[in-house]
């Protein structure tokens, strides 16, 4: 069949090469046009309870997640000068495009009671115009008398002032949220340059702008490091311009593809699939060093036939013949380790799964027509080009290796076994736990700013608590009873040291009462059944302007509430907890909830995009274990497909098993967590790993068929016929994982370091323990 195959191909090149030429041409057209992605909800499944209930939330409420904040901290805001650039700055921010609202000190509202009419009217507490310094500090002692913006605008302990600034949502799920971000940050930045003061920005809008950015930069580095660096371990392998060119244009041609299917999917970069155009690089070099070192080796091997262009066409059949059967188990097992990832239910490892598992297969197909095409059109090779197959210390390393397998395999046994017992101990110690920016350096300005934040304000992930009370007008009804039970709630969560008062409609009526005794500070609370009868009527149909419009504080406070005014929402920003934090922390308050309201009257709903986050996060890991599990099977099936031995089927998954858990064990040993970024390695060094064992093992059955050679002295053979290959590949898929170590990304790097670490493991389990189980196995064939 591959002989057929490879006389195909060299019989119709030309036509191969036009249509490999015409769809990549296609898929080029197709890759110019990928976009970034800014959603981290689509790593949840639709049909979630808790997507369902963020999107009616958002539905009924707006947004949640596009407040960027900015802050100060300094006890000079209130001279005159610096204030009056302060309320400049404000008026500037305002003047960016798409920025709906800007929650700031200088616009900061008071209400004064007008008994005459019987509303209450909002004030600005500082004057419109430039102030002056009398008139500022008269407007600061009213500022400060009013414990409704305490936390919210300011902290009074530390002199730390808050900017929110509210972009419209369907920028934010653009392109252009960028250029908001950068014309935001750029007026924050000269008002600090100017005054010599720190400016520190925050929110979800900026953090995953930012990181969007940064993965979008990363892909272009990595993939140019990668192809880069490949192309210099190429060039010292083979001594060949041709062939590095030959192996970089299979690789180039493969990212054109991945990022066509991205576009032709309707998919988006995100920081997973971000990886695949590098890891397809990664993946595709390998197969490229084999084709080559058997095109080199058939090369020699058919030194007696005379005629250049005979001996040619025959080393590029037996290339043909022996590895297109190799390098489609393998690029299938490598296939298998991503595309599982499609079978989870997160949108975004669906994505990657989908696109990296195509693309992979595409791989084979490209390296299996490119290669034999276009050597085929290349002059014969040099001896310098074939000079690498004997090298004396790859030779000698082989030899060791030989050795070992044969005359130490106790002690191989022994070694194996204390590393998996240390490693098993290391595994106990693993943890899961994932932050929203723990992917980021500690040093980085976004994760210092939203420290800044945490210890000023409490933090600024949005959590929303909804209350509802199952019927129509149902706020209405018991009004105090219920309000005063979110007064509780908020009481409680503000007690927790990661979390900040709490925003809602109890604040405002709060805010209303001290309004209703005249500004006094100390009436700051919830309205008492003796002066409700009273506030109620500044708080109803009068509390209008001249034009029939309802006065800002009204509009706040009733967007705290529904149309029908059965639910009512709490709006609660918090620090950055984490994974393990969050879930103890939300059911320490769902369980003072449950003390406070009557399930058979109210229903209490956590959500907003903490909550996602978290629900996404599980989802991810969850999904990267099961695929795990997938992985594993669906390899162990093709292996035994292509051995059709049990004993061969166990003898190439334990060399790959113990890699895994030996890396699991130094996560744990070292801290590292298990999160989406880490969980990941497994199943690609898994897809990747396998690869070297096919090979060794394909080899080994190659030549166990019609030999006369004991089954030892074949092993022996083997180690000799495919380690320098072997040794090679490593090589490569080593130094492209390590260039994932230079990532921004804490999770990046460690896909970095860890994947590096499993295929060293890989190799030296392959060559070393593979052949040990061969001749353990051999040894048994003997004595029956």
């Amino acid at each position: 069949m591959w002989g057929s195959l490879a006389r195909f191909i060299l019989r119709f090149r030309w036509t191969l090469l036009f249509l490999l030429l015409a769809v990549t041409g296609f898929m080029t057209w197709h890759a110019i046009k990928v976009q970034l992605s800014y959603e981290f909800t689509r790593a949840i499944p639709t049909d979630n309870p808790k997507y369902q209930a963020y999107q009616a939330f958002r539905q009924q409420f707006g947004e949640d997640g596009n407040l960027l904040v900015i802050g100060v901290q300094t006890e000079q805001l209130f001279t005159e000068k610096i204030f009056n650039d302060y309320v400049a700055l404000v008026a500037d921010l305002k003047k960016v495009q798409a920025v709906e609202d800007v929650l700031n000190v200088p616009a900061a509202t008071n209400l004064l009671r007008d008994s005459a009419a019987e509303k209450l009217n909002p004030s600005p507490v500082f004057p419109p115009g430039p102030l002056s310094q009398a008139a500022i500090d008269s407007s600061v002692a009213v500022f400060h008398s009013l414990p409704f913006y305490q936390g919210l605008l300011y902290n009074p302990a530390t002199s730390a002032y808050l900017i929110g600034i509210r972009i419209n949502k369907d920028v934010l799920n653009s392109k252009k949220r960028n250029d908001v971000v950068a014309d935001i940050i750029k007026v924050g930045d000269a008002f600090g340059k100017k005054h010599t003061i720190e400016m520190h920005y925050s929110g979800l809008p900026l953090v995953r702008t930012n990181i969007a950015t940064k993965v979008a930069r990363e892909m272009q580095w990595f993939l140019l490091g990668s192809i880069i660096l490949s192309a210099i371990l190429l060039l010292i392998s083979f001594r060949s311009f041709s062939a590095m060119g030959l192996s970089l244009a299979v690789v180039i041609i493969g990212v054109l593809w991945s990022l066509g299917t991205m576009v032709l999917m309707g998919y988006k970069i995100t920081i997973l699939n971000a990886l695949i155009p590098p890891l397809v690089v990664v993946i595709g070099i390998p197969n490229c060093i084999y084709f080559l070192n058997k095109f080199h080796t058939a090369w020699n091997d058919t030194a007696h036939i005379a005629d250049p262009a005979t001996r040619k066409h025959t080393a590029l059949t037996e290339m043909i013949s022996r590895m297109g059967i190799v390098t489609l188990f393998c690029n299938i097992a490598a296939a298998i380790g991503f595309g599982v990832f499609a079978l989870t239910k997160s949108a975004v490892l669906k994505e990657f799964g989908f696109v990296a598992g195509i693309n992979i297969m595409a791989l084979f197909f490209i390296s299996i027509i490119f290669i034999p095409v276009v050597l085929s059109f290349l002059p014969p090779p040099k001896s310098r080009h074939t000079r690498y197959l004997d090298n004396k210390w790859l030779l000698s390393v082989l030899d060791r290796l030989e050795i070992w397998s044969v005359s130490h395999r106790a002690i191989i046994y022994l070694v194996t076994g204390v590393l998996l017992i240390a490693a098993v101990a290391g595994i106990f110690r693993l943890r899961s736990e994932g932050f929203m920016v723990d992917d980021l350096p500690k040093t980085d300005k976004i994760y210092t700013d939203l420290k800044f934040f945490e210890k000023h304000f409490k933090g600024v992930m949005p959590l929303e608590i909804v209350v509802d009370t199952k019927r129509k007008n149902g706020l209405r009804a018991n009004m105090l009873q219920t309000f005063g039970k979110i007064d509780s709630l908020s009481a409680f969560i503000t007690a927790q040291p990661e979390m900040a008062r709490p925003l809602s409609i109890v604040e405002g009526l709060k805010f209303a009462r001290q309004a209703y005794y005249e500004g006094d500070s100390v009436q700051y609370g919830l309205p008492t059944s003796f002066d409700i009868g009273f506030l109620a009527q500044y708080l109803g149909s009068k509390a209008e302007d001249s034009t029939g419009k309802q006065n800002n504080f009204t509009r706040v406070v009733r967007s705290f509430m529904d149309s029908t005014r059965q639910r009512t929402r709490v709006s609660v920003n918090m620090a950055d907890v984490g994974s393990k934090r969050l879930p103890e922390l939300i059911q320490s308050i769902q369980n003072k909830s449950s003390q406070l309201f009557d399930t058979a009257r109210y229903q209490v709903e956590f959500t907003g995009t903490t909550v996602t986050f978290l629900e996404g996060s599980a989802f991810i890991i969850n999904g990267l274990k099961e695929s795990i599990g997938w992985a594993f099977l669906l390899i162990a099936l093709c292996m035994l497909y292509l051995f059709r031995s049990f004993k061969i089927l166990l003898c190439s998954l334990v060399p790959n098993i113990i890699p895994l858990i030996i890396t699991a064990g130094v996560m744990g040993w070292t801290g590292v967590a298990i999160k989406p970024s880490t969980v990941l390695v497994f199943s690609v060094a898994l897809g990747i790993a396998i690869d070297i064992t096919i090979r060794f093992l394909v080899n080994y059955k190659q030549e166990l068929q019609g030999s006369d050679k004991s089954p030892q002295e074949i092993v022996i053979s083997t180690i000799h016929k495919t380690g320098i290959s072997i040794i090679y590949t490593s090589l490569v898929l080593i130094a492209g994982f390590v260039i994932f170590c230079f990532s921004a990304f804490g999770g990046t790097q460690a896909l970095g370091w860890l994947t590096s670490l499993t295929l060293v493991l890989a190799t030296l389990t392959n060559l070393i323990f593979l052949p040990t189980l061969l001749m353990t196995f051999v040894k048994k064939e003997r004595k029956q």
